[in-house]
């Protein structure tokens, strides 16, 4: 397993709008990103989510950090996972900034 591949998102909310719109966001997030990545448990602590997932049969850590202005999304990717990263990567931050600017 790699270092975690930091994945950075601005937005224009409230702090706790944010917050707001990405909690129980990921799993319908995980949906557009392919049938084959799941959400397996979200953790909010805070401002700060710690969650874990699967796709094509192995498991993923991360962070999701809410800042004032933007949000930080920390995934530890293993090795068949990080080969994909530079598709799942875009696709997740694309996902992310179309949750959190929805009306």
């Amino acid at each position: 397993m790699n270092g975690p591949l930091p994945v950075p998102v601005p937005h224009r909310l409230r702090k706790d709008d944010a917050v707001r719109r990405l909690n129980g966001g990921m799993s319908q997030m995980a949906t557009k990103l392919g049938a084959l990545i799941t959400i397996e448990r979200e953790v909010w602590e805070g401002d700060a989510l710690t969650f874990q997932m699967r796709g094509f049969g192995q498991s993923a850590a991360g962070t999701i950090m809410v800042f004032e202005d933007s949000i930080r999304i920390d995934v530890m990717l293993p090795w068949l996972l990080a080969k994909l990263g530079e598709r799942l990567l875009p696709a997740l931050k694309k996902e992310t900034t179309l949750l959190l600017e929805k009306k």
